[in-house]
């Protein structure tokens, strides 16, 4: 009997009992290869100085499945249809690199039909041929006209054709110099596409269009993609990115894996300087929320445990303002702690440090698998290694297809947190979900 089917016949039991049917091991069953999805900041070129080479020396690229490039906007062109466009031209495909920054030595320039983060990864690719490259279209300022882009039959066509077109084909815009651009230009750079609507039929970005038809219109759409990917090779990867909150998931859960390769569930940003006190952003079990139950929602919804993609954050949410009782956690605070790039919001890299400098002190709690820091004032939920070993023997345990995170430039320069998801990841047997998580 399959998975899918066994989830419909039980539909009517209690979640703990769905769960305990829907992941249970079967010991015939082979062991799966799991995905490692990283997101690749298109922005990541400038003030990071970030660049696709950074992935391959860290020792990142050995350990990835796919990487999504983020991000491509979808947005109204000159006659009002909403297509797929580029939002950073420049560092997307027009930026010239030197041999010391090109990830294979080779200087990069002009008349060069494709240059940029395009070339880059394409090069990357022969270098690495286990990665897949995706293009993530939308994300939370990129979200705006997609329900428009989804209201009817034509317009979805022709969105979907301009996306595929774009990046599948490779057609890029022609600037006018530098011989860049035109048919063809980014072929062979995308093995696929990923969707990341925040949020179809729940508000997102202030300004967003939003559609009570947007749960139905947001299958229909990946049902355009879908067919309009195999017209081209049925090997293309069709992805979602889909949120962590139940109020946020007005989505048919149960209709639209039929379209996807997987699902990059995000899990992560369960609380933040938002919030008035401290709290867990990413926690595998325990609080209101968890990686836990979100997951278990989502086997509730019908989507095979193959086809969830664990979201874990390479980065930490951070408070100020907060007393020193209970060592930070679930205190009131007066606002956002400071950040290197915002107020709230430090990669994981920068916190290590300050942990290893002893400006710190790192807490855990066992029953949520979480870890946080706190100096008296400032407090910092955050993913480091330990966590990462308790969330991928879950994983492994509940037979779940593997591990998203956002995003690669968190990372320390060695690959801290990648080496981690990649060891948890590789044990072998599904284990009992616990761990050996130091």
């Amino acid at each position: 009997m399959s998975r899918r089917l066994l989830l419909r016949l039980v539909m009517s039991v209690s979640l703990l009992t769905i769960l305990a049917m829907a992941v249970a091991p079967t010991a015939a069953a082979p062991e799966t290869n799991k995905e490692v999805v990283g997101y690749f900041i298109e922005w990541g070129v400038y003030g990071r100085n970030y660049l696709v080479k950074n992935i391959a020396e860290s020792g990142s690229a050995d350990k990835l499945t796919a990487i999504n490039y983020a991000f491509a906007n979808a947005a109204p062109d000159e006659s009002g249809q909403v297509v797929c466009k580029l939002f950073d031209e420049w560092a997307d495909y027009q930026k010239p690199w030197t041999a010391a920054e090109s990830v294979n030595g080779q200087e990069v320039t002009w008349p060069n039909p494709i240059l940029g983060n395009f070339q880059q990864l394409k090069a990357l690719k022969e270098l690495y041929p286990n990665i897949k490259v995706v293009i993530s279209i939308g994300g939370w300022t990129g979200s705006k006209w997609f329900s428009d882009a989804a209201l009817t039959a034509e317009s979805r066509q022709a969105f979907v054709k301009s996306c595929v077109d774009m990046f599948i084909k490779g057609d890029l815009p022609d600037p006018g110099w530098g011989g860049m651009g035109g048919p063809g230009a980014a072929a062979g750079v995308f093995d696929g596409i990923d969707i990341d609507w925040e949020y179809p039929g729940y508000p997102g970005n202030p300004g967003n269009i939003i559609r009570s038809e947007d749960t139905e219109n947001f299958t229909l759409l990946l049902a355009e993609f879908r067919q309009q990917l195999d017209e081209i090779d049925n090997d293309l990867l069709l992805t979602v990115a889909t949120p962590a909150g139940e109020a946020r998931t007005k989505i048919n859960l149960n209709e639209i894996h039929e379209y996807l390769d997987f699902l990059n569930v995000m899990t992560y940003d369960f609380h933040g300087p938002w919030d008035s006190q401290t709290g867990f952003q990413s926690n595998l079990y325990a609080s209101d929320i968890s990686v836990d139950s979100v997951i278990a929602y989502y086997l509730h919804q019908g989507v095979p445990a193959d086809k969830l993609v664990v979201g874990m954050p390479f980065y930490g949410h951070g408070w100020t303002g907060v007393p020193n009782q209970n060592h930070g956690l679930f205190q009131p605070a007066t606002g956002p702690a400071p950040g290197t790039w915002e107020a709230g919001s430090e990669d994981y890299e920068v916190l290590n440090t300050k942990l290893t400098a002893g400006q710190f002190t790192r807490y855990w709690d066992m029953n949520a698998k979480a870890a946080w820091l706190f100096n008296g004032t400032d407090f910092w939920t955050y993913d480091d290694p330990q966590t990462i070993c308790y969330k991928t023997a879950y994983i492994r345990h509940n037979r779940l297809r593997g591990v998203m995170f956002w995003e690669l430039s968190g990372d320390t320069t060695d690959g801290q947190l990648i080496a981690a998801i990649d060891e948890g990841l590789s044990r072998p047997g599904e284990g009992n979900g616990n761990g050996h998580c130091q």
